[in-house]
């Protein structure tokens, strides 16, 4: 039973003693004795959107300096924090220059919503000059050794000249659709000369006239 009433009275000393303790440290801090009684918080709440597409901007960081406390804003840009008027807010997004914002001193409400337009961060890169070549030594081989002459329109036009086409052509197969117009070609000849001789070219005096004309101009040499 002395054991006991030992104990109760050893708790009643050291409780005391915790709150006396707790009242000492609370009524001593200096912050809290220097706060005005009739300090009025505000609820601050707002959106924050980027200055060139005016859209939202997820995730931006909020931290107001003046009290070491801060916010991240939600997928839409929203963000909401308390703060005492005259706090500074330190605006930080990810591609957008760093901003600032003080809350205003004046205000007579207990809540107050702004929308807040941060600048994009543009960065002047040096410039750079690529090269399909390993070294500057082997851009300048290639280049003293390339042919002027031939660009890509010289190589288009040899690809698509008569001959070209000729030989590509001698090499594909018949397909239907080229079946069916050869035998409608075939089929509208038989018609136009239905009940007489096929037309002879050798006895067409324009076509003796042309052949006469393309020897002349040196054609049928080139050819």
């Amino acid at each position: 039973m002395m054991i006991k009433s030992s104990l109760f009275i050893a708790f009643l000393i050291l409780f005391s003693s915790s709150i006396e303790a707790q009242v000492g440290v609370f009524g001593d801090d200096p912050v809290i004795e220097d706060l005005p009684v009739d300090t009025n918080l505000i609820q601050l709440s707002g959106v924050i959107v980027s200055e060139e597409t005016l859209k939202e901007l997820p995730y931006t960081t909020v931290l107001n300096i003046t009290s070491h406390r801060g916010v991240i804003s939600d997928y839409f840009g929203y963000f909401t924090m308390v703060a005492f008027p005259g706090d500074t807010l330190l605006f930080s997004a990810y591609g957008h220059i760093t901003s600032n914002y003080v809350v205003p001193d004046s205000l007579g409400e207990k809540s107050y919503s702004i929308i807040h337009v941060m600048n994009l961060d543009t960065l002047d890169l040096p410039g750079v000059e690529v090269f399909p070549w390993p070294s500057r030594e082997d851009f300048a081989r290639a280049f003293v050794n390339m042919d002027p002459y031939d660009d890509a329109l010289r190589r288009a036009q040899r690809q698509l000249s008569g001959e070209s086409l000729a030989f590509a052509a001698a090499r594909l197969n018949v397909d239907a659709s080229l079946a069916y117009g050869s035998a409608q070609a075939q089929y509208q000849t038989a018609l136009y000369t239905n009940g007489q001789l096929p037309a002879n070219n050798l006895l067409n005096p324009y076509a003796w006239s042309k052949l006469i004309k393309d020897w002349k101009d040196g054609k049928l040499s080139k050819q």
